[in-house]
């Protein structure tokens, strides 16, 4: 088994005074720190993405800004992938797929923001290129949502996007579930 760590979208827009915080990303954050700690002490691939706007009328992630970067929590050192992304996807027109596959990487661990939408496309894309998928759902992080006037509180977002990746997208787990099995 070769194990790779994809951080997605975990930016500075995403926590408090970004441009489009999301309800528990500085825990998330922590906790995918967790993650990455352990990845880099085990010196296992680590895969960065990160999300750069490119519609006109885009609010967050606009290039060159601080709230466009990698946040302090899991910055980036030498040596560990940064894949530039413009999609929800994380495989769409970029080179994620290839670079796994060049890598001979099979299984995924996955943390990132947002759930329903970045973490949801790319885990799916991800089953479906035929990786094994571990989401940390403590390391990821999500908004509240609406549709025809009714809020959906960011609870019940992130966990319904979860539960519906569970088993057949990815195994879904804890921090310390995790960490706990490695």
């Amino acid at each position: 088994m070769n194990r790779a760590l994809i951080l997605i979208d975990i930016q500075n827009d995403y926590f408090d005074g970004g441009a489009n915080p999301l309800i528990g990303s500085e825990p998330a954050g922590l906790n995918a720190k967790l993650i990455l700690d352990k990845f880099r002490a085990d010196h296992t691939e680590i895969i960065h993405i990160q999300h750069i706007a490119i519609r006109s009328d885009s609010t967050f992630f606009l290039h060159d800004t601080v709230g466009c970067r990698i946040h302090d929590h899991i910055k980036p050192v030498e040596g560990e992938k940064i894949i530039v992304k413009h999609y929800p996807n994380s495989f769409r027109e970029t080179e994620l797929l290839d670079y796994l596959k060049k890598k001979d990487i099979s299984d995924l661990v996955i943390c990132g923001m947002m759930t329903h939408m970045c973490v949801d496309a790319t885990t799916r894309a991800a089953k479906d290129f035929g990786f094994n998928c571990t989401l940390i759902g403590d390391a990821c992080a999500t908004k509240n949502l609406e549709i025809n006037g009714r809020l959906i509180k960011s609870e019940e977002v992130h966990y319904a996007f979860l539960a519906a990746l569970n088993n057949t997208y990815a195994s879904v787990k804890t921090t310390i579930q995790f960490l706990g099995e490695i």
